[in-house]
Protein backbone atom coordinates (compact mmCIF):
# COMPACT_ATOMS: atom_id res chain seq x y z
CA UNK A 1 0.00 0.00 0.00
CA UNK A 2 1.43 3.36 -1.00
CA UNK A 3 0.62 6.93 -0.04
CA UNK A 4 1.69 10.43 -1.01
CA UNK A 5 3.59 12.43 1.58
CA UNK A 6 5.06 15.92 1.76
CA UNK A 7 8.75 16.44 2.46
CA UNK A 8 10.83 19.54 3.08
CA UNK A 9 14.45 18.82 2.15
CA UNK A 10 17.29 21.24 2.78
CA UNK A 11 19.24 22.10 -0.39
CA UNK A 12 22.31 24.28 -0.59
CA UNK A 13 25.95 24.59 0.42
CA UNK A 14 28.08 26.42 2.99
CA UNK A 15 27.21 29.79 1.44
CA UNK A 16 23.46 29.58 1.05
CA UNK A 17 20.52 27.19 1.15
CA UNK A 18 16.95 26.53 2.20
CA UNK A 19 14.11 24.04 2.40
CA UNK A 20 12.59 22.74 -0.82
CA UNK A 21 9.07 21.27 -0.91
CA UNK A 22 8.49 17.94 -2.56
CA UNK A 23 5.63 15.43 -2.67
CA UNK A 24 6.73 11.81 -3.00
CA UNK A 25 5.25 8.34 -2.98
CA UNK A 26 5.90 6.28 0.15
CA UNK A 27 5.47 2.52 0.29
CA UNK A 28 4.73 0.30 3.27
CA UNK A 29 7.80 -0.74 5.25
CA UNK A 30 10.07 2.01 3.95
CA UNK A 31 12.45 4.21 5.92
CA UNK A 32 13.33 7.87 5.37
CA UNK A 33 16.47 6.95 3.43
CA UNK A 34 14.36 4.97 0.92
CA UNK A 35 12.22 8.03 0.29
CA UNK A 36 15.24 10.31 -0.09
CA UNK A 37 16.64 7.91 -2.68
CA UNK A 38 13.31 8.01 -4.54
CA UNK A 39 13.38 11.82 -4.53
CA UNK A 40 16.97 11.65 -5.77
CA UNK A 41 15.99 9.27 -8.58
CA UNK A 42 12.81 11.03 -9.73
CA UNK A 43 12.86 14.72 -8.78
CA UNK A 44 16.25 15.91 -7.51
CA UNK A 45 18.94 14.10 -9.44
CA UNK A 46 21.75 16.15 -7.92
CA UNK A 47 20.62 15.81 -4.29
CA UNK A 48 23.68 15.03 -2.14
CA UNK A 49 23.23 12.52 0.70
CA UNK A 50 25.78 10.37 2.51
CA UNK A 51 24.90 6.72 3.11
CA UNK A 52 26.44 3.26 3.00
CA UNK A 53 25.21 0.14 4.79
CA UNK A 54 21.47 0.96 5.13
CA UNK A 55 21.44 -1.27 8.20
CA UNK A 56 22.14 1.16 11.05
CA UNK A 57 25.75 0.02 11.49
CA UNK A 58 27.92 2.50 9.58
CA UNK A 59 26.56 5.81 10.88
CA UNK A 60 26.82 7.47 7.46
CA UNK A 61 23.23 8.65 6.98
CA UNK A 62 23.08 10.88 10.07
CA UNK A 63 20.79 13.87 9.57
CA UNK A 64 18.05 15.77 11.36
CA UNK A 65 14.50 14.58 10.78
CA UNK A 66 11.80 16.92 12.08
CA UNK A 67 14.49 18.60 14.17
CA UNK A 68 15.81 15.45 15.85
CA UNK A 69 19.22 13.93 15.01
CA UNK A 70 18.55 10.44 13.63
CA UNK A 71 19.80 7.80 11.22
CA UNK A 72 17.72 8.03 8.04
CA UNK A 73 18.00 4.28 7.48
CA UNK A 74 16.52 3.52 10.91
CA UNK A 75 13.67 6.04 10.86
CA UNK A 76 10.52 4.26 9.67
CA UNK A 77 8.00 6.16 7.61
CA UNK A 78 5.22 4.42 9.56
CA UNK A 79 6.04 6.67 12.52
CA UNK A 80 4.67 9.70 10.62
CA UNK A 81 1.02 10.55 10.01
CA UNK A 82 -0.29 10.69 6.43
CA UNK A 83 -0.86 14.44 6.61
CA UNK A 84 2.45 15.16 8.38
CA UNK A 85 5.23 17.05 6.60
CA UNK A 86 8.63 15.45 7.12
CA UNK A 87 11.47 17.98 7.33
CA UNK A 88 14.97 16.70 6.55
CA UNK A 89 18.01 18.89 7.26
CA UNK A 90 21.78 18.34 7.65
CA UNK A 91 23.46 17.97 11.05
CA UNK A 92 23.40 21.43 12.58
CA UNK A 93 26.63 21.26 14.58
CA UNK A 94 28.88 20.73 11.56
CA UNK A 95 29.59 22.79 8.41
CA UNK A 96 27.51 21.92 5.36
CA UNK A 97 29.36 20.64 2.32
CA UNK A 98 26.28 20.29 0.16
CA UNK A 99 22.61 19.51 0.78
CA UNK A 100 22.42 16.81 3.48
CA UNK A 101 26.18 16.14 3.60
CA UNK A 102 28.20 17.79 6.38
CA UNK A 103 31.89 18.05 7.13
CA UNK A 104 32.45 15.91 10.25
CA UNK A 105 36.26 16.12 10.15
CA UNK A 106 36.14 17.88 13.55
CA UNK A 107 35.43 14.47 15.08
CA UNK A 108 38.41 12.76 13.46
CA UNK A 109 40.67 15.56 14.63
CA UNK A 110 39.46 15.09 18.19
CA UNK A 111 39.92 11.31 17.92
CA UNK A 112 43.57 11.81 17.01
CA UNK A 113 44.13 13.92 20.13
CA UNK A 114 43.27 11.06 22.50
CA UNK A 115 46.32 9.06 23.66
CA UNK A 116 46.07 5.41 22.63
CA UNK A 117 45.84 2.45 25.00
CA UNK A 118 49.15 1.95 26.76
CA UNK A 119 49.74 -1.74 27.66
CA UNK A 120 51.94 -2.92 30.55
CA UNK A 121 55.64 -2.66 29.79
CA UNK A 122 57.23 -5.78 28.25
CA UNK A 123 53.82 -7.44 27.87
CA UNK A 124 53.39 -10.06 25.14
CA UNK A 125 50.35 -11.33 23.19
CA UNK A 126 48.34 -13.62 25.44
CA UNK A 127 49.59 -12.05 28.67
CA UNK A 128 46.52 -9.90 29.30
CA UNK A 129 44.00 -11.10 31.88
CA UNK A 130 40.82 -9.19 32.76
CA UNK A 131 37.77 -9.74 34.93
CA UNK A 132 34.56 -10.34 32.98
CA UNK A 133 32.92 -7.22 34.43
CA UNK A 134 35.78 -5.10 33.06
CA UNK A 135 35.35 -6.69 29.64
CA UNK A 136 31.61 -6.04 29.63
CA UNK A 137 32.07 -2.42 30.71
CA UNK A 138 34.24 -1.67 27.67
CA UNK A 139 32.04 -3.71 25.33
CA UNK A 140 29.14 -1.30 25.77
CA UNK A 141 31.25 1.65 24.63
CA UNK A 142 32.70 -0.37 21.74
CA UNK A 143 29.22 -0.59 20.20
CA UNK A 144 29.64 3.02 19.01
CA UNK A 145 29.21 3.29 15.21
CA UNK A 146 30.50 6.88 15.10
CA UNK A 147 27.36 8.33 13.59
CA UNK A 148 28.17 11.49 15.61
CA UNK A 149 24.53 12.09 16.52
CA UNK A 150 25.63 12.56 20.13
CA UNK A 151 28.21 15.12 19.02
CA UNK A 152 25.59 16.94 16.97
CA UNK A 153 22.95 17.11 19.70
CA UNK A 154 25.33 18.21 22.48
CA UNK A 155 24.45 21.85 23.12
CA UNK A 156 28.01 22.66 24.22
CA UNK A 157 29.09 22.68 20.57
CA UNK A 158 25.68 22.74 18.85
CA UNK A 159 24.90 26.20 20.23
CA UNK A 160 28.46 27.43 20.85
CA UNK A 161 30.83 27.10 17.93
CA UNK A 162 33.59 28.71 19.99
CA UNK A 163 33.68 25.67 22.33
CA UNK A 164 34.88 23.26 19.64
CA UNK A 165 38.52 24.04 20.33
CA UNK A 166 38.24 23.13 24.02
CA UNK A 167 35.53 20.43 23.98
CA UNK A 168 35.85 16.97 22.45
CA UNK A 169 32.19 16.02 22.80
CA UNK A 170 30.46 13.00 24.38
CA UNK A 171 31.73 10.44 21.87
CA UNK A 172 35.39 11.12 22.70
CA UNK A 173 34.91 11.81 26.39
CA UNK A 174 33.35 8.35 26.43
CA UNK A 175 36.52 7.00 24.82
CA UNK A 176 38.62 8.73 27.48
CA UNK A 177 36.41 7.22 30.19
CA UNK A 178 36.69 3.76 28.63
CA UNK A 179 40.48 3.89 28.66
CA UNK A 180 40.57 5.34 32.18
CA UNK A 181 38.46 2.39 33.38
CA UNK A 182 40.66 -0.17 31.62
CA UNK A 183 42.52 -2.19 34.29
CA UNK A 184 45.54 -2.76 32.02
CA UNK A 185 46.00 0.77 30.71
CA UNK A 186 49.20 2.21 32.15
CA UNK A 187 48.53 5.92 31.59
CA UNK A 188 47.66 7.67 34.83
CA UNK A 189 46.90 11.14 33.46
CA UNK A 190 43.67 10.49 31.57
CA UNK A 191 41.51 12.21 34.18
CA UNK A 192 43.67 15.33 34.01
CA UNK A 193 43.60 15.25 30.21
CA UNK A 194 39.81 14.86 30.14
CA UNK A 195 39.38 17.85 32.41
CA UNK A 196 42.09 20.17 31.10
CA UNK A 197 42.34 19.40 27.38
CA UNK A 198 39.06 17.74 26.38
CA UNK A 199 36.53 19.91 28.24
CA UNK A 200 34.91 17.39 30.58
CA UNK A 201 33.87 20.27 32.86
CA UNK A 202 31.77 21.82 30.08
CA UNK A 203 29.44 18.80 30.04
CA UNK A 204 26.43 19.40 32.29
CA UNK A 205 24.95 15.90 31.88
CA UNK A 206 21.64 16.75 30.21
CA UNK A 207 21.61 13.20 28.72
CA UNK A 208 20.80 14.46 25.22
CA UNK A 209 23.62 12.31 23.86
CA UNK A 210 22.19 9.17 25.44
CA UNK A 211 18.72 9.89 24.07
CA UNK A 212 19.82 10.02 20.41
CA UNK A 213 22.29 7.11 20.46
CA UNK A 214 21.08 4.46 17.96
CA UNK A 215 23.09 1.78 19.78
CA UNK A 216 21.44 2.67 23.12
CA UNK A 217 24.77 3.25 24.85
CA UNK A 218 24.32 4.82 28.27
CA UNK A 219 26.88 7.51 27.52
CA UNK A 220 25.97 9.82 30.39
CA UNK A 221 25.31 7.31 33.18
CA UNK A 222 28.05 4.78 32.43
CA UNK A 223 30.84 6.97 31.01
CA UNK A 224 30.55 10.72 31.62
CA UNK A 225 29.19 10.78 35.18
CA UNK A 226 31.66 8.15 36.50
CA UNK A 227 34.50 10.03 34.80
CA UNK A 228 33.40 13.30 36.42
CA UNK A 229 33.24 11.56 39.79
CA UNK A 230 36.78 10.23 39.41
CA UNK A 231 38.05 13.67 38.40
CA UNK A 232 36.45 15.30 41.45
CA UNK A 233 37.80 12.52 43.68
CA UNK A 234 41.30 13.03 42.30
CA UNK A 235 41.18 16.82 42.60
CA UNK A 236 39.50 17.36 45.96
CA UNK A 237 40.23 14.26 48.06
CA UNK A 238 42.73 15.62 50.68
CA UNK A 239 44.61 12.31 50.96
CA UNK A 240 45.05 12.05 47.19
CA UNK A 241 46.09 15.72 47.01
CA UNK A 242 48.75 15.25 49.71
CA UNK A 243 49.99 12.06 48.05
CA UNK A 244 50.37 13.78 44.70
CA UNK A 245 52.41 16.59 46.27
CA UNK A 246 54.73 14.08 47.98
CA UNK A 247 55.23 12.11 44.76
CA UNK A 248 56.04 15.30 42.84
CA UNK A 249 58.68 16.24 45.42
CA UNK A 250 60.27 12.79 45.17
CA UNK A 251 60.36 13.07 41.38
CA UNK A 252 62.10 16.46 41.64
CA UNK A 253 64.71 15.06 44.02
CA UNK A 254 65.45 12.15 41.69
CA UNK A 255 65.90 14.51 38.74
Amino acid sequence: MSRKMKFKIWRGDKNDGGLKDVTVEVNEGEVVLDVIHRVQATQMGDLAVRWNCKAGKCGSCSMEINGKPRLACMTRMSTFEDDETVTVTPLRAFPVIRDLVTDVSFNYKKAMEIPAFEPPKDSKPGDFRMQQQDVERSQEFRKCIECFLCQNVCHVIRDHEENKEAFSGPRFLMRMAELDMHPLDQRRDRKELAQQEHGLGLCNITKCCTEVCPEHIHITDNALIPMKERVVDMKYDPVRWLGSKILKREDLRQN
